[in-house]
């Protein structure tokens, strides 16, 4: 849950999902990225490695025991909330998520063999949030992020808009995302 708001509808919709999941006999560890401790900012970019702080080793235990991770966030102007980026910064390391090979441009993947959905809710209509803008939150997080690390595929469910929506629109959504847990998807 990369909401920083308990309050959220993210929150609901990640208990939803844990719902289904529990109700699938699934094995879950969970990461409220909100309630962990811990500084966002990458200080020295990759020069220099700051210690991480014990939720963040932590977080990194659950997502090497992790077959399928599960992210939910909100967009805010077209990106991921700056704890979710903060949270990405310091977790997904070299060492940890991929390793560049020597006097070469490529890398290892160090998080193959993973699957993960991303569920990110909206205000602006889906579609506009594709042709307009290209969906700049799901590519950072998708392609740039879980992919260059080796987890495929990465299923993206839209959730919106959020925005005016109804109590009675909303409990489908919840529903829906329910389904997706149950089904591990």
């Amino acid at each position: 849950d990369a909401h920083p708001n308990e309050e959220s509808f993210n929150n609901a919709l990640t208990q939803a999902y844990l719902k289904g999941a529990k109700e699938s006999k699934a094995e879950i560890k969970t990461i409220i990225i909100r309630e962990l401790q811990f500084n966002p900012n990458l200080a020295f970019g990759y020069q220099k490695i700051s210690e991480l702080e014990p939720d963040l080793v932590e977080a990194q235990e659950k997502i090497k025991w992790a077959d399928h991770l599960v992210w939910v966030h909100p967009v805010w102007w077209g990106g991921l909330p700056a704890i979710a980026k903060g949270f990405i910064d310091r977790v997904f390391l070299p060492g940890f998520g991929f390793k560049f090979r020597e006097k070469s441009i490529w890398w290892d993947k160090l998080l193959k063999g993973r699957t993960a959905h991303i569920i990110t809710t909206l205000d602006t209509p889906i579609i506009f949030y594709w042709l307009a803008f290209g969906r700049p939150s799901v590519n950072q997080l998708k392609i740039s992020t879980l992919e260059f690390c080796g987890i495929k595929p990465v299923k993206v469910t839209y959730v919106g808009p959020i925005k005016n929506s109804t109590e009675a629109i909303r409990s489908k959504m919840l529903l829906k995302i329910e389904a997706l847990g149950r089904e591990n998807k």
